[in-house]
């Protein structure tokens, strides 16, 4: 069953290919926000692995973020997730991202529970024209 408490972590070293030069988010070279988006889902995700029923997944459906610190090229990030809230099939997790130094991001993040072959399937039905 899940309830609020589970916690995950991410993490992820800054390299060339996820500044925000490289994924077009700016034209520094230092940790995209694309990016600290990424690793926070994943920090999520994690947080819930071993606690869905077969053949379920999650979707994430909302992200309310502040970066709040430039990390640079070599450095490693580490996200963390905590389940706050579990409103039927909506999951809300409380964010933070840290680098070497500092707290470089927090936020929220909800997540939907949902059946994957039905949502692939669903989703697969666009390209039908």
């Amino acid at each position: 069953m899940i309830k609020p408490g589970l916690k995950g972590e991410a993490t992820m070293v800054v390299e060339v290919g996820n500044t925000a030069i490289e994924v077009g988010s700016g034209s520094v070279p230092v940790f995209a926000t694309p990016m600290l988006v990424a690793i926070m889902e994943n920090a999520a995700i994690n947080a819930l692995k071993g606690n869905l029923e077969e053949g379920s997944t999650t979707v994430g459906v909302e992200i309310n973020l502040k970066h709040l610190a430039a990390t640079p090229i070599g450095m490693m990030i580490m996200a963390e997730a905590e389940l706050v809230e579990v409103e039927g099939r909506q999951l809300t997790f409380r964010l933070k991202a840290f680098d070497d130094v500092e707290k470089v991001g927090e936020g929220t993040h909800r997540r939907f529970i949902l059946d994957q072959e039905k949502f692939i399937k669903k989703a697969n039905m666009k390209k039908v024209g």
